[in-house]
């Protein structure tokens, strides 16, 4: 621009150009300046910013006087925009030469603004001086360049020497000053990241020796604890989160394409408070799962609601299986239950306008789609307990302001035939029935309906047919079977569960063959979020029966629809393995069996093993968390590296999923206990309820608020490993 100005004539041009003067002159001054201020030490930020502005105005001076003295000798301009480009390229050229490092993370965070939308927490707990050991998860092959972008400091980062050979790479890689390293020659590499940070330099090492295989966290390798030796400085633990699912990780393709979305995917680099360098790798890999809560809290902020995000799901798998009730022999496409869905909603806006809507009906297809015509329109679901006595129910139904409640003909007279007795539900609430409305004109598929369901997009779809609510607005409200008293009922918003959705799926890794079945009650959060929420808004297909103990009907659901995933309780699993109908091939589908709601019994976990040949994951959970908050994984193994990641401990209840953590405190005064020692387990996480309904002493008594995370606290005890796993001590805890 400085050379080509003084030989322009038009002034459209010479706007233009004094347009990218100071565009290109703001993108070199503007991060040297923050670099300035970053690195230069609190106590002489004062001097160091000063001393930057007399240089500034010092040259300034002088470039006025040199025009100054062109001016009164009658010299052109053209001598003086030659030496003003020359001073730029020369103060350029310099610049580079120094800071290279500053310039190729500046260009690659311009270059992959285009693809990702890059979010920075806790900027301000990066030491800008000193020695500093970076240490956080490994989750995609571009970890590397987020960090690099998210830290203004040069940060030497750790590689294995197979990938940093390669002739393509290397060159870029020295200019970040990588640091090779093998599993067979490790002592030289070992050596120069002590010398790096003795030195006071920064170096980023992945403490899981290689990239996660189900998004969860590793083993946290104990060598980094060689380099530190000598050294006077700081551990930063850091977090990543939403680089699983995509194509730069090691996630299946069927959840490459369940994140895809949006023009530009949202990734976030946490940084926590830096801890002692001589820090465990047990406490380490604690302070990153705390860091995990605070990347998920704020990406849960973005979710969609529920039933946008069921929308959003059928538009990419509209004419697949979405939803088949084994019982009923009746199976939906995903555009055919979400017509039905519309359909169900005007029938319930048309006969409630109260906010929460109850609804009495069995883990099936009426009732799944039921759950989610309600929360179209924006209301909170409350599924009873048939089972629950009379006062309970009527306790609950009080607690809720329910006037209304949906259910099916045909199920009640079933419930009756059993002897329940009806009589309270249908003297304090006005009973509507679905079979009946099903069958009228209304609930009639129009045409109109159909293709607005094949050809909207969903935002609008969602927009014309539903009530837009907040993610943060309620979904659901649970009675705990175990709660006294019966009405305590616990508040579930929609960001708490399609958090735990995302939560449970990206560590499941979901297959593209994947089905689920669910037999769980919908009054349950373990029925309700993972067996049956859950596939709907991940857009797998959903089998369904509404009896858990049925052993042999479940099985041969699972054979006929080739179930891949299957959650349930130890007693459920339990019968089928009593039950001698229950043949192996049945369960040849499946591919995940996950355990929880109640305590696994070994005998059970053991004799599964030895009938099916199936091995059976437990998890953890309680209703106040969604449910889940922790499983047990399948173990892989990267045959290049031979990398092996734990994924199970039986006898465990798992490590946390990303964007929980626990805590064991002791129950008095809620101080952490040490690893391995017993106490009152603490659930941190954004699946986390919003809290007890109508009852704030009773949910601020509940939720621990501790370093700006909430904590809720679980009426079970247990004990954590080395590695994160949890142990329930109580035989009765486990239950999702």
């Amino acid at each position: 621009a400085l050379l080509f100005i003084p030989f322009l004539e038009s002034t459209w041009l010479l706007a233009g150009l004094f347009f990218m003067l100071g565009m290109f002159g703001g993108m070199l001054i503007v991060p040297l300046n923050a670099l300035i201020q970053f690195n230069a030490s609190d106590d002489r930020l004062g001097t160091v910013l000063a001393g930057s502005n007399w240089v500034q105005n010092v040259v300034m001076l002088a470039f006025l006087m040199l025009t100054v003295v062109f001016a009164a000798t009658g010299t052109d301009s053209y001598g003086l925009f030659a030496i003003l480009a020359v001073v730029a390229l020369v103060g350029t050229v310099y610049t580079i030469m120094r800071l290279p490092y500053s310039l190729v993370r500046y260009t690659i965070a311009f270059l992959f603004a285009g693809w990702y939308r890059i979010d920075v927490q806790g900027f301000r707990n990066i030491p800008a001086q000193g020695s500093v050991l970076m240490l956080g998860n490994h989750i995609s092959w571009l970890d590397w360049a987020f960090a690099a972008i998210a830290s203004p400091r040069p940060i030497h980062f750790v590689m294995f020497r197979d990938f940093y050979q390669r002739w393509y790479i290397k060159w870029f890689l020295d200019i970040f000053g990588v640091i090779p390293i093998s599993m067979r020659e490790s002592r030289a590499a070992l050596k120069q990241i002590n010398e790096l940070l003795k030195a006071g330099e920064m170096v980023c090492l992945f403490p899981e020796g290689s990239m996660s295989r189900n998004g969860q966290l590793g083993e946290f390798k104990r060598g980094y604890e060689q380099v530190t030796v000598g050294v006077e400085g700081v551990i930063l633990p850091f977090y990543l989160r939403g680089l699983w699912g995509s194509r730069f990780s090691r996630s299946s393709s069927k959840l490459r394409m369940m994140r895809k979305g949006g023009l530009r995917r949202d990734i976030i680099v946490s940084f926590g408070e830096t801890i002692p360098i001589s820090s465990h790798a047990d406490e380490v890999k604690r302070r990153v799962f705390n860091l995990s809560i605070d990347a998920w809290e704020q990406h849960s902020q973005s979710l969609d609601p529920l039933p946008l995000a069921w929308m959003r799901a059928v538009k990419k798998t509209g004419s697949n299986l979405c939803l088949a009730d084994y019982r009923n022999r009746e199976s939906f496409t995903g555009r055919q239950a979400l017509a039905r869905a519309i359909r169900l909603s005007r029938f319930i806006g048309s006969h409630s306008s109260e906010q929460n809507i109850a609804i009495l009906l069995p883990t099936g297809s009426l009732g799944i789609m039921t759950n989610m015509a309600a929360m179209l329109l924006g209301r909170t679901v409350v599924n009873l307990d048939i089972n629950d006595t009379a006062e309970r129910l009527s306790a609950q139904l009080s607690r809720a302001q329910i006037k209304t409640v949906y259910t099916s003909q045909t199920f009640l007279d079933r419930l009756e035939g059993r002897g329940i007795d009806l009589a309270p539900l249908r003297n304090q609430s006005t009973v509507l029935d679905l079979d009946a409305a099903q069958a009228g004109k209304a609930m009639r598929a129009g045409l109109a309906l159909r293709i607005a369901v094949r050809l909207l997009p969903a935002r609008w779809l969602y927009l014309l047919s539903g009530q837009s609510v907040s993610i943060n607005d309620p979904a659901a409200i649970l009675f705990p079977a175990d709660h006294k008293p019966a009405a305590r009922g616990v508040v579930l918003t929609h960001r708490n569960i399609m958090a735990n959705i995302r939560q449970v799926s990206n560590v499941l890794n979901m297959q593209e063959d994947d089905v689920f079945i669910s037999s769980m009650p919908l009054h349950e959060a373990y029925g309700l979020t993972a067996t049956s929420l859950l596939p709907l808004v991940e857009g797998m297909p959903l089998v369904c029966h509404p009896d858990p103990n049925d052993a042999l009907n479940i099985a041969r659901a699972i054979a006929r629809y080739k179930v891949t995933v299957y959650c349930g309780r130890s007693s459920y699993l339990s019968r089928l393995v009593d039950n001698r109908k229950v043949r192996p091939m049945l369960l040849d589908s499946l591919r995940l069996v996950i355990a929880g709601s109640e305590k696994l019994g070994e005998d059970v976990r053991d004799s599964f093993k030895l009938k099916f040949n199936k091995d059976i994951y437990e998890g953890y959970g309680t209703t106040e968390t969604t449910p889940v908050a922790s499983v047990n994984l399948p173990d892989r193994i990267d045959t290049n590296t031979w990398h092996f990641q734990l994924g199970n401990k039986p006898g465990t209840v798992g490590m946390p999923l990303p964007g929980s953590n626990f805590r064991i405190v002791d129950p008095d005064t809620l101080r952490d206990l040490p690893t391995g020692e017993t106490g009152l387990i603490l659930i941190g996480g954004t699946q986390v309820m919003q809290g007890y309904l109508d009852e704030p002493d009773l949910t601020a008594d509940a939720i621990v608020h501790s370093d700006n995370r909430r904590w809720y606290k679980s009426r079970d005890y247990g004990s954590l490993d080395e590695d994160g796993f949890l142990t329930i001590a109580d035989h009765n805890s486990g239950s999702l």
